[in-house]
């Protein structure tokens, strides 16, 4: 069992995985960390390699004015996050979700789950099938489910 759980980690360490769950967690403290006005202007959109952490802003005035504040919002991000804090902050234009968008699509998903088509189902059946532990085998069948409808589906950002 221990070695598949290396084989994951391993997996989901090249695919990027790690850093999304640090982008995940970030964004669950962004808004407490930076107020509201600047959370509506201003959302993190990915981690760099380098532990920096770039954040799409809705124009150049905000990046250029949130570069400034930088340091500050840094401190906060790391009273928040502890270790996980990003090490450096990086701001440009970019796609930033709608004001209250990212709440109400994740009630959305969690009340409407995307359909999983049976070719999809099967192939994340058969993922788990290897998986000795029942508990854990179901809990990566429904995570690669989820995972596989979520891909398949048109919702975007």
């Amino acid at each position: 069992m221990e070695r598949i759980g290396h084989e994951v980690e391993r997996r989901l360490s090249q695919a990027g995985a790690e850093r999304a769950l640090h982008v995940a967690e970030i964004t669950s403290v962004w808004p407490s960390a930076v107020g509201a006005a600047v959370a509506r202007e201003a959302w993190p959109l990915r981690l760099g390699r380098d532990g920096t952490l770039h954040v799409a802003t809705s124009s150049a005035t905000w990046a250029f004015e949130l570069d400034r504040l930088a340091p500050e919002i840094a401190t906060r991000l790391s009273a928040a996050l502890g270790e996980s804090a990003p090490r450096s902050l990086r701001f440009r234009v970019g796609p930033i979700p709608e004001p209250g968008a990212a709440g109400e699509r994740s009630r959305e998903r969690a009340s409407t789950a995307p359909e999983i088509t049976p070719k999809a189902a099967a192939e994340a059946d058969s993922a788990a099938a290897e998986i000795e532990d029942p508990e854990l085998r179901e809990l990566v069948r429904r995570a690669a489910r989820a995972s596989l409808a979520r891909a398949q589906s048109s919702r975007g950002f």
